[in-house]
């Protein structure tokens, strides 16, 4: 489409001669000079500005004043969305003439001829552009300005944190160029730098109006794990997790949700660093002072589990009202556990008060109160005497610990484990958890302990070991055990005996080793202690003597008899009338001889 608003129609044109068909006075030559004098003079490459003169969806007329108009591609004007004709566009000259006579234009390539050049401008001079946001990337979305892609950081979009990016995509804003990288050709743009100025002075303005105790509406901005952020109307607020609710939270996403309008107060805040702290709970009065007055100790309550910890758990019996349930009052059993062993949070449970300050809003709960204390009826139900099944707790050096049944513990003593094992750990003889069978011999009421017993269940197999193994009677036995000081002899009827080392000697002179079987005489036999001391080199010893004190008098009786000489005494003073005669008649003897 040509303008022809330059054109002068010549003054003494024959109109008359035209109308007849003749021809002008003016030449052809003198009419196209005419013509092409009322054209602008282009040149291909040129950047030139031209007139929108038509808008489709798909194409964009532009007249640069020259004898055709140019057609340029709706998309390269995406950008620009307000586009009108009549605007001046700046476009690009990449031919005067197709095949097909046509004009060919890009606006396209006339923004980028000029872009770094404006981009550079626009970072110096701080100039407000418009730019036309193209899609989404990591961190941010890619902007169209000045047919240059720069980036557009999501910190940089808003002052408050975006939810959803792709709003934005296909949106043409004001940005301010903040940075560029010459050497990469890189651009980085804000949006938000506009606004950020605007909002300081609104900030000074609303924090110089600010009051402690001052009740504010505001919009839930963002939520976070440690509170929500209020926007107050150009300033924001942070309402702390633990000043949302007189209760316990664990998300805040429990108590607001994003975009919503409630009221808060103001705690406290800071001129120069501009931070509000902001309260919703204390709208509310504490839920302590509207604590029932009727409630007092030993009352029962209902309560969830909201925290747990291995010494207790805490209940919340009202919003903001918390009582704790110290391990130790979760079962009569005396054995330490953890709390854990009982309950969870989000459990409802039922609780006896035990303690309730008011002042210091205070509150102990028990459960274990809900049962009878067993060492209540204790002698009732486990008197001394009594057999029962009890379940291993635990061990020490000189005992087991067993449970009758919760909260009742009793103790077994070593030696009360067996009549005829020697125990030296508990361990030996049993294992936790497993059940034992005991007597009742003592109560300790007072603190809540049983002295129990396992081997008194039998009668004491001493009484009748006594006539078994009898002093110097001989026993087979196994050595199953051996060390300095000497030997534990294994013998019948589950019996243990004890050998010193001098008593180990065999016949051959070596010493007996463990795991050897042999005889063994008993040489001491305890029965109150338990004790039998037992004598291996005794039993051939002993044999031995025997024979020797046996060859002995055989040897005396053996040898011959000596003829008896009379001895004569010489005791003439105490000579009798007897021992007179018996002198004379032995000399008379003598005399007849010779």
């Amino acid at each position: 489409m040509t303008d022809f608003k330059n054109v002068q129609p010549t003054a003494d044109f024959d109109w008359e001669n035209f109308e007849n068909g003749g021809q002008t006075a003016v030449s052809r030559e003198a009419q196209e000079a005419a013509y092409d004098g009322s054209l602008n003079k282009v040149s291909d490459h040129d950047v030139v500005d031209g007139t929108v003169i038509a808008i489709n969806k798909r194409e964009v007329v532009v007249n640069i004043g020259f004898k055709s108009d140019g057609v340029i591609p709706a998309g390269e004007f995406r950008y620009n969305p307000e586009l009108q004709v009549g605007d001046t566009v700046e476009v690009y000259i990449e031919n005067q003439e197709d095949k097909k006579g046509q004009l060919v234009l890009s606006h396209k390539k006339a923004r980028a001829s000029r872009s770094w050049d404006r981009v550079n401008e626009a970072l110096e001079s701080q100039e407000i552009i418009k730019g036309f946001v193209k899609c989404r990337t990591k961190g941010g979305m890619i902007v169209d300005v000045f047919g240059i892609e720069a980036f557009l950081p999501g910190s940089q979009i808003d002052v408050k944190p975006i939810r959803d990016y792709d709003v934005f995509v296909g949106k043409t804003m004001e940005f301010k160029v903040v940075k560029i990288n010459q050497e990469f050709r890189n651009v980085v743009v804000s949006h938000k730098a506009l606004i950020e100025a605007e909002l300081e002075a609104q900030k000074k303005e609303i924090i110089s109006r600010l009051e402690k105790g001052q009740v504010l509406e505001g919009v839930v901005k963002n939520i976070t794990s440690y509170g929500v952020f209020i926007d107050l109307g150009g300033v924001d607020g942070l309402i702390h997790i633990t000043d949302l609710s007189w209760g316990r939270v664990s998300d805040p996403k429990e108590v607001v949700e994003l975009d919503q309008k409630i009221n808060v107060v103001i705690l406290d805040f800071d001129d120069e660093k501009k931070r509000i702290a902001l309260g919703l709970k204390q709208l509310t009065p504490h839920p302590w002072d509207a604590l029932s007055a009727e409630l007092s100790v030993g009352d029962k309550v209902q309560g969830k589990v909201v925290v747990m910890t291995d010494y207790g758990a805490f209940v919340e019996i009202a919003p903001g009202v918390e009582g704790l349930i110290h391990v130790s009052e979760m079962s009569w059993s005396q054995h330490l556990r953890s709390a854990q062993d009982f309950m969870k949070v989000g459990d409802d449970v039922e609780a006896v008060i035990l303690t309730l300050d008011r002042d210091e809003r205070k509150m102990s709960l028990g459960i274990k109160q809900l049962k009878a204390d067993p060492w209540e009826t204790i002698e009732e139900r486990f008197p001394v005497g009594s057999k029962h099944t009890a379940r291993v707790r635990n061990f020490t050096n000189f005992g087991v610990f067993v449970e009758i049944e919760e909260g009742v513990d009793g103790l077994i003593h070593i030696s009360d484990l067996s009549w005829t094992k020697k125990v030296k750990h508990p361990s030996e003889f049993t294992k936790a958890g497993e059940m034992m069978d005991v007597i009742v011999m003592e109560i300790d009421k007072e603190n809540r302990r049983l002295s129990l017993g396992h081997k008194q269940l039998e009668e004491n197999p001493w009484d009748v070991f006594e006539t078994i193994f009898k002093q110097d009677s001989i026993h087979q036995g196994v050595i199953t055990e051996k060390f300095d000081k000497g030997a534990v002899i294994q013998l019948d009827h589950g019996v243990e005996g004890f050998a010193t080392p001098k008593h180990l000697v065999k016949e051959d002179g070596s010493e007996a080793q463990q795991g050897e079987t042999l005889d063994f005489k008993v040489i001491e036999f305890n029965k109150d202690s338990k004790r039998i001391i037992l004598s291996h080199s005794r039993t051939f010893e002993d044999v031995q003597r025997a024979e020797a004190r046996e060859a002995k008098k055989a040897s005396r009786k053996a040898a011959p008899k000596r003829e008896e000489t009379p001895t004569i005494q010489n005791q003439a003073a105490s000579t009798t009338l007897g021992d007179i005669d018996v002198l004379a008649n032995l000399k008379a003897q003598m005399e007849s001889g010779e």
